[in-house]
């Protein structure tokens, strides 16, 4: 099976989407803005039913960021989730 790069695998989407990938046979790497949240994804997993082991890597890669990436996609087949971020649309209101 391929590998497939899932970003921002610490959240809800991300994490759900590393689910049905491992339970599908694929390996996985996701990525995280800190390596220190590795354990809390794993966390995550294991209580959506999935022992990941070594089928799940982890990168340190932020969206907004360069660095990192090219270690993150290195020989995967991408499936990207991301972040929300909702900014106000400024409309004129003003009356003539």
């Amino acid at each position: 099976m391929s590998t497939v790069l899932v970003t921002g695998g610490s959240g809800f989407i991300g994490a759900h989407c590393i689910l049905k990938l491992l339970a599908a046979g694929h390996d996985v790497r996701t990525t995280v803005r800190s390596l220190a949240r590795e354990q809390q994804v794993r966390a995550m997993l294991k209580a959506g039913g999935i022992e990941p082991g070594d089928r799940l890597s982890i990168a340190a890669a932020d969206l907004v960021q360069d660095a990192g990436w090219t270690d993150a996609v290195a020989g995967v087949i991408t499936c990207c989730t991301s972040p929300r971020h909702f900014r106000p649309v400024l409309q004129s209101t003003r009356m003539s």
